[in-house]
């Protein structure tokens, strides 16, 4: 007769494999499948997973705030908005002041 003691130590062991592989996969699934049906759900014997995987995509959104008009305006929207409108003045400023375009891009060389 499976004891429930005897099914939590073998799921406690396929849990513990430092390289699980699909073999042990399906001892786990069949080990927890026997548990639940034989004895209940009372407990669950899973481990928190954890995945390499990114979590879910955030939308950055600009947090900047210098009490100006220009950061009121921005704050909150996504940079792929602003960002052209940032390029398209600066090339405005290249051609139109070119000592202040030339300021502004050693400032951010720096």
């Amino acid at each position: 007769m499976i004891t429930e003691h005897d099914l939590i130590e073998a799921i406690a062991e396929c849990q513990g494999e430092r390289n699980p592989n699909a073999n042990t996969c399906i001892k786990l699934a069949a080990y927890l499948t026997i548990k639940r049906e034989l004895f209940g759900d009372s407990e669950q014997l899973l481990a928190p997973g954890y995945s390499y995987a990114s979590g879910p995509a955030e939308t950055p959104s600009i947090d900047y705030d210098s009490g100006t008009e220009f950061s009121e305006r921005i704050r909150g929207r996504e940079p792929s908005e602003v960002w052209p409108v940032m390029d398209e003045l600066m090339t405005t400023i290249q051609i139109t002041v070119p000592r202040l375009y030339t300021s502004v891009m050693n400032r951010l060389q720096a």
